[in-house]
């Protein structure tokens, strides 16, 4: 598992050691823009799954389209609470298009803590994303 953690928001990292549970066999890159993380992990580290927050840039589409290409899974976060609003967001749109996700996920929040509010699973066949029940 590779972990690019820009601003170092997930792992918490001190002196080189996460403070927070991110699992034994995780290689972090923090501190590094995204795109450039994903692409050195995959050039160096040979991740079978890559991780990464808030994506949205051009670049970030371009490193995990790079991603996907090299075999590589992918875990991302991005902001929008339904899917005609990621259709708005010109760069997620261009992931949506090309199929690159296999699921997304919209979590709700509740009382302190975020729950799973709906789950798109590509339609291979038909190349549209529907809504599991």
């Amino acid at each position: 598992m590779g972990l690019v953690d820009e601003r170092g928001e997930i792992v918490a990292m001190y002196k080189g050691i996460p403070q927070n549970d991110i699992g034994f066999r995780t290689d972090v890159l923090d501190n590094i823009p995204k795109s450039l993380g994903m692409k050195m992990l995959i050039r160096s580290m040979s991740p079978k799954v890559i991780a990464a927050d808030e994506i949205g840039s051009e670049d970030e589409i371009d490193a995990i389209n790079y991603a996907v290409c090299s075999g590589v899974k992918g875990i991302f976060t991005a902001h929008g609470s339904t899917l005609e609003e990621i259709c708005i967001n010109p760069t997620l749109k261009t992931l949506l298009n090309l199929h690159i996700f296999e699921k997304i996920i919209f979590l709700k929040d509740t009382e302190r803590k975020s729950e799973v509010d709906k789950v798109y699973t590509l339609n291979k066949k038909t190349s549209e994303y529907i809504v599991m029940e």
